[in-house]
């Protein structure tokens, strides 16, 4: 048994991250300022011994008595909604929140494992993107405070490992979705199944064209235990390598809900990446990994979960 810290652990991906680790009879300390997590998707968590929760923001000083084994930093806002709401939490978070969990991990002797994002691609000029491609960000943009401050977080992640000796870990996660998003979280599957279940249009950003790889979360958490027990430290992609369109998401939700809603058109944001793919080829010779859930699957799933939401 491990003694895991887990930040950002009440949001989306995190609290199945939680959940994960105790089932396989890990202890977890979850940190969480609750701004984009919920005790909801925790409190199930709440009775089970090895599990504690403590609400505190990871950008000012943190510490945790007792022994620690593995500091993993998921805190952030994830979603375009949430971290064009906060911008300067969001840049906080991404410095000053990694430079102290991984002061954390140091003074505990703890691994630590970055949650990363495929975001650090920015609108990528190379399809698919493998973790050798630099990418390609403007760092002015609305959407520079997300991309910069996970490419800040790497660099100091790398930093600490070459300087210190730190045992550490960088996941590049890639779009994912399932239970337990928000349903107003500005995700694009969380809109679409949402809009569907109301009966109101399916709101499309540009032409439809624009594409992403969509990861249902058990298959990305599956992917993220097996980085942090492997010895590689990374970067990885972790994502589904099945690319859509826009369109051709909307049109499975629509098929999935039975739904009559009407797709219509707006403006692409700015910066908005045209395309989205990771190429897994180092997930799978270095962990054995890669999706299995395909996403017509995905999808009934997280509509279930969202429906239930609606008749609560």
């Amino acid at each position: 048994m491990s003694r895991i810290v887990v930040t950002g652990g009440a949001g989306f991906l995190g609290s199945h991250l939680c959940e994960t680790l105790l089932a396989r009879g890990d202890e977890v300390i979850c940190l969480d300022n609750l701004s984009t997590g919920a005790i909801a998707n925790i409190e199930h968590l709440f009775a089970h011994p090895g599990f504690t929760f403590v609400e505190c923001n990871v950008s000012d000083y943190i510490w945790v008595p007792g022994p620690v084994d593995g500091v993993l930093h998921f805190a952030s806002p994830a979603s375009p909604k949430d971290y064009l709401d906060m911008p300067i939490q969001t840049l906080k978070v991404g410095s000053l929140g990694t430079h102290n969990t991984l002061g954390l991990a140091l003074a505990k002797g703890a691994r630590y494992f970055l949650a990363s994002t495929s975001e650090v691609y920015g609108d990528p000029q190379v399809h698919p993107q493998t973790e050798a491609y630099w990418g390609h960000v403007n760092p002015v943009g609305p959407r520079g405070v997300y991309d910069e401050a996970k490419r800040f977080a790497e660099a100091m992640t790398m930093a600490y490992h070459r300087a210190h000796g730190l045992d550490v870990r960088i996941v590049r996660i890639f779009n994912t979705y399932g239970e337990r998003m928000r349903p107003n979280d500005g995700r694009v599957v969380s809109n679409f199944i949402n809009q569907a279940l109301s009966g109101d249009p399916i709101t499309i950003y540009g032409d439809g064209s624009q594409s992403r790889s969509f990861t249902y979360v058990a298959d990305e958490v599956r992917g993220l235990i097996a980085l942090f027990d492997s010895t590689y430290v990374g970067p990885v992609n972790i994502g589904n390598t099945n690319e859509f369109t826009m369109k051709e998401l909307a049109e499975v939700v629509l098929d999935v809900t039975g739904s009559d809603s009407k797709i219509v058109y707006e403006d692409l944001p700015v910066d908005d990446p045209t395309q989205r793919k990771p190429d897994i080829s180092l997930a799978k010779r270095e962990l054995g990994w890669e999706a299995q859930v395909q996403l017509r699957e995905g999808i009934e799933r997280t509509a279930a979960y969202f429906e239930a939401l609606r008749e609560d």
